[in-house]
């Protein structure tokens, strides 16, 4: 069970303050910029290859984040036409680490007792983490994508391991990132905060996109229409 202040969710950015550096790490060519259209901070990882430029949480390796949400959330745009990276440093309940890497690298999915390696295809035709694709770089029109990483079901698929906590997150170029966060509530996007309480989605654990997570969605658009949401 999270901790009090972990509930209803992190806003990972926000709580580390990012923007200071002071728990947090950046090598090589990360921006922070103003995003019109999302209305916000948002942050461009690139370099010439995904491991020369990078933003890291928590700063030190031997220190960790310790948040316990059953979902991580990361809120990120692909830049097109390059190639990205993310790893993801999670805690066994037998204290082993383990880390979960998925790029638009790797040609196919490969796992270790410590290391899951998801190949992430960009575009509309087929979304996400793959068991085996086709390696491309991010399209043109790449959407900003909602990703959703259940982690403790991710652990006992592959490694019959059980999740502990989220120690520490890279995120490597090339790619644009608006905010991580920790939840146990499986946040819908494009569901208002009314349709929700009608709906009485609470009960099936649930929830609308908190407004400082959310992406921004013109009057008239539906977010499914704007971007893309992916859960694993």
């Amino acid at each position: 069970v999270p901790a009090a202040w972990q509930r209803p969710y992190v806003n990972i950015f926000k709580h580390f303050r990012v923007e200071e550096w002071k728990r947090s790490a950046k090598e090589g060519d990360v921006a922070a910029l103003t995003d019109t259209k999302l209305k916000g901070t948002i942050y461009r990882i690139r370099g010439s290859n995904p491991a020369s430029s990078y933003l890291q949480l928590p700063r030190a390796g031997t220190q960790s984040l310790g948040l316990t949400g059953r979902y991580l959330y990361l809120l990120f745009r692909p830049l097109p036409r390059k190639h990205f990276l993310v790893h993801l440093d999670v805690n066994t309940e037998e204290n082993q680490v383990v880390r979960i890497s998925f790029s638009s690298l790797f040609k196919e999915f490969k796992s270790t007792a410590t290391w899951l390696q998801f190949p992430f295809v960009c575009g509309a035709a087929n979304k996400g983490l793959a068991r085996g694709e086709e390696l491309c770089a991010a399209p043109a029109n790449v959407r900003w994508t909602c990703l959703v990483l259940d982690l403790p079901s991710i652990l006992a698929l592959y490694l019959n391991r059980r999740y502990s906590h989220l120690r520490g997150v890279k995120l490597c170029s090339n790619l644009l990132v608006k905010n991580l966060c920790t939840s146990d509530l499986l946040f819908e996007p494009g569901v208002t905060f009314s349709e929700a309480r009608l709906g009485d989605l609470s009960c099936r654990g649930v929830a609308p996109m908190p407004r400082d997570l959310a992406f921004p969605v013109p009057k008239g658009d539906k977010w499914h229409d704007l971007y893309d949401y992916i859960r694993y």
